[in-house]
């Protein structure tokens, strides 16, 4: 014990746990986790490959079992479990999970429903084609090696891969600190890009991506939008949407049917149906009455039988919302580069294979070269042995050893007719030194080096015919084009890049295919309008603020039972103000006193029975204190022809094109300027040609058409639409539709009546205009005024809360120029609070 405490450094605990932390995530960083840039491929996916390719494992010969391979990468390469190495050879030959295959496999090696592959003991692999053009050229020095784990074997560094893999196949992998999740793409499309930047390095990544689009999975599929490549092609990280693709077919009961065809890229078939199952048996997806998963080897087919009356849209839409037939897949380019994790966008990647070929290539040519060189060299060795071949024949047998003959041979001279020949070929060859290293020509003779001695001892007899010397002449002079070839590759770097070009494309003509995930414009995001099935609805909001809605169907239903209130049953003192037909996905537009504008979808309105009030307007609105809506108007939509027309309390209007208020903010926008004390009391929707009718407390009423008043912005406070005199203010704003209508005046002291419009001529806007209804002490300032016709119900409200229902065929129809007579007997000290048309009649 003494003598260990005496071996024992101490060292703070933080320095060592820090450095030995750094030294593990480095490990499992380089060592496991990280693919490299160059050839796409991790550790144990490259140990596997070269095992295999040791072994003749290709993919013109037979299959061998998979538990053998395994062992052979396990026993030389790569110190892991068993079932590591295994899971990675399966991946690698399982056609859902790599969109280009590389291994060739025989048996069961998993399904998109998540089953796992057999046991190793009765599978068997070969390499793929594919594989050939990521290990072609690994004889030929293209790629530096390095010791196995235990030093007696040797492994690449990296492959010479004349495909850009890790964009082809993509790789996901988790390290320490660190991920990496990159999609598989189209070979073809990722050519082609490669192409384009060796023609033009400074290509911008719109150009990239006219010829490289976006991720191609082996599943097929949809992508929804482009925004998420981009990003993740600009920045090296994005999130790309990814949908199942769907078909709609009828069912022998004429049931609508849900078809899906395609899966996004890694969702488990078998978990998609046990979810959707869950969801219609906890009812959180209505609609569905079956599911059937009827996928063969010819693909997919997962039925959802839908019950009758549902709209496929809406529940394709919840599927889509509330499943994993959309998911999505987050890009993270993270990748090897000279042992170093880098994150790179698309650009960088196809720089970094490009280089690497480039280097492969670069190598292999001095490969060639030097081997050739060395053909060269025994060939000149061989012509001067044929030359003197009595000689060299006693020289040998009179020698005791091969060492000894080898020695005998370099120290003599040699004269040669044949070497010669050669000699005088090579030097025609000017990028070609003859024999600058390997052999020395000097006064006429030639000196062996040991090389070439070597090779002589080594000759076969049958060398010695006459035939030999012919072909050795041969020989020696394609090798000396092929050296002079191969020299101009290595001092021509347009060459190189001429040689990359060829071989890309000679790979995209044997290995393309075409582009199996199709991208789809648009955004992936839906709203909650996706879910909501097209419907016509009544909606109506009474005198004091309850909204509702209704089904159109319905609502007839209850009117046929022969009185209004039915479908209506509300409080004894309110009553329907507004009524209207419109569709679930339509617009209400809400004006406020306050010049404000409120959007509302007409599917948010709460559905009632004829036994409910609704819900207060107020409730759904963000309405500041003391405001209140004044007007609500039906929008289907927001065309540039149309415009909303408003009118304020003194007597200012605007008219603003309808498409300005497209862009729905729940907080509301201005939709008017307001002075201090001004209110706005009215708008309508027109179509830029109709006349509009102003009146004035005081009794005086304005017409004129609106093309007086040009269009303008929604913070603009407007023009003057009707001048005021002392006291009076704008109480009611009205367009004409209907010449043969009348005008229903109502005073505060109950006086009113009926005035043809046509007694109304157009004047110019900004005036006091003419006289509509006589007022005085008895009849008090006028309240309201509604555009009416004769079929028309009213309702009048007094401030002591009576309410009086009347038709306005009742009502005397008089001239402008007179007070009215009494609509309602008001009590000491009571005013008339409001008149106000009845949208729904008592009768049907």
């Amino acid at each position: 014990m003494d003598n260990i405490a005496k071996n024992t450094i101490a060292v703070p605990i933080e320095g060592e746990m820090k450095k030995s932390y750094l030294d593990y995530a480095m490990s499992v960083i380089v060592g496991r986790a990280l693919p490299d840039a160059r050839d796409g491929l991790k550790p144990v996916h490259r140990r596997i490959l070269y095992a295999m390719f040791l072994n003749n494992n290709l993919h013109n010969r037979p299959y061998v079992k998979c538990a053998r391979i395994v062992g052979e990468v396990m026993g030389k390469f790569h110190p892991h479990g068993d079932n590591a190495i295994y899971d990675a050879l399966v991946r690698m030959a399982q056609e859902f999970s790599m969109r280009y295959p590389i291994i060739d496999g025989q048996g069961n090696f998993g399904s998109i429903d998540g089953d796992n592959a057999a046991a190793m003991r009765y599978t068997e692999c070969r390499l793929d084609k594919y594989a050939n053009e990521i290990l072609a050229d690994l004889g030929s020095e293209t790629v530096n090696f390095q010791p196995n784990y235990d030093g007696k074997e040797r492994e690449p560094v990296v492959l010479p891969s004349k495909i850009p893999n890790l964009l082809v196949n993509g790789s996901s992998g988790i390290a320490v600190g660190m991920a990496t999740n990159i999609p598989p793409h189209n070979l073809s499309e990722v050519i082609d890009a490669c192409l384009l930047i060796l023609k033009k390095p400074e290509s911008s990544l719109q150009e990239l991506m006219n010829l490289l689009p976006g991720p191609d999975f082996p599943t097929k599929g949809l992508i929804s939008g482009n925004s998420g490549i981009i990003d993740a092609y600009n920045s090296g990280r994005g999130r790309v949407i990814m949908k199942a693709k769907t078909h709609f077919e009828k069912s022998k009961g004429q049931k609508d049917v849900i078809i899906v065809d395609e899966l996004p890229y890694q969702v488990n078939k078998s978990n998609l149906l046990i979810k959707v199952a869950d969801l219609v048996r906890n009812k959180k997806l209505e609609g569905i009455s079956d599911i059937r998963d009827e996928s063969d080897k010819s693909g997919i087919r997962v039925v959802f039988e839908l019950k009758k009356g549902e709209v496929p849209e809406i529940i394709l839409n919840r599927l889509f919302k509330d499943t994993q037939m959309q998911d999505s897949f987050g890009i993270n380019m993270v990748a090897l580069v000279n042992n170093v994790p880098k994150l790179m966008n698309l650009k960088e990647l196809l720089k970094v294979f490009i280089a690497h070929r480039r280097e492969v290539v670069t190598r292999r040519t001095q490969f060639n070269l030097k081997k050739a060189k060395l053909r060269c060299n025994t060939l000149e060795g061989l012509a001067v042995a044929l030359s003197n071949i009595d000689e060299f024949i006693a020289l040998i047998k009179n020698s005791e050893s091969p060492s000894e003959a080898k020695k005998k041979m370099i120290e003599k001279e040699w004269q040669s007719d044949l070497i010669l020949k050669l000699l005088s070929k090579a030097k025609d060859k000017s990028s070609f030194d003859a024999q600058q290293d390997l052999a020395i020509k000097t006064k006429g003779s030639y000196k062996l080096n040991l090389e070439q001695a070597s090779k002589i001892l080594e000759m076969q007899l049958q060398k010695l015919t006459g035939l030999e010397h012919q072909k050795i002449v041969d020989e020696y002079s394609l090798l000396l084009d092929e050296i002079s070839d191969l020299s101009d590759i290595l001092n021509t770097p347009e060459r190189v890049k001429k040689i990359i070009s060829d071989e890309l494309n000679q790979t995209k003509k044997d290995h393309g295919q075409e582009r199996k995930t199709l991208i789809a414009e648009g955004s992936a995001e839906t709203s909650e309008e996706d879910f909501i099935t097209p419907e016509d609805l009544v909606v109506t909001m009474s005198h004091t603020g309850y909204v509702k809605a209704q089904p159109l169907t319905e609502y007839r239903a209850q009117k046929r039972g022969g009185r209004g209130k039915q479908a209506t049953s509300i409080k004894q003192d309110d009553f329907v103000e507004s009524l209207f037909t419109a569709n679930t996905h339509d617009f209400i537009l809400c004006f406020s006193n306050l010049g404000q504008v409120y959007w509302l979808k007409v599917y948010e309105v709460p559905r009632a029975g004829r036994g409910s009030r609704g819900k207060p307007i107020v409730n759904l609105l963000k309405l500041l204190p003391h405001e209140k809506v004044t007007s609500i108007l039906p929008i289907k939509s927001f065309d540039d022809d149309r415009y909303v027309f408003m009118a304020t309390l003194k007597g200012t209007v605007k008219k603003t094109p309808l498409s300005d208020f497209s862009r729905p903010r729940q907080s509301g926008i201005k939709a008017v300027q307001l002075d201090a004390g001004d209110y706005l009391i009215g708008s309508i929707i027109t179509d830029g040609k109709q006349d509009i009718l102003l009146l004035s407390s005081k009794g005086k009423c304005v017409r004129f058409n609106e093309k007086d008043v040009r269009s303008m912005g929604r913070t603009a406070r407007g023009v003057r639409g009707i001048r005021m005199i002392q006291g009076a203010k704008c109480i009611s704003l009205s367009v004409l539709k209907d010449a043969n209508s009348s005008l229903l005046f109502a005073t505060e002291k109950g006086f009113g009546k009926r005035t043809k419009v046509k007694e109304f001529t157009p004047h110019a806007r900004g005036t006091q205009g003419v006289i509509a209804i006589q007022t005085s002490d008895k009849t008090g300032n006028v309240l309201v005024s509604r555009m009416v016709n004769s079929e028309d119900e009213i309702m009048l409200i007094t401030n002591g809360g009576v309410l009086i229902r009347t038709r306005v065929s009742e009502i005397r129809e008089m001239g402008r120029a007179t007070q009215g007579v009494r609509l309602i007997n008001l009590g000491e000290g009571e005013k008339l609070a409001g008149l106000v048309k009845i949208e729904e009649k008592e009768e049907d």
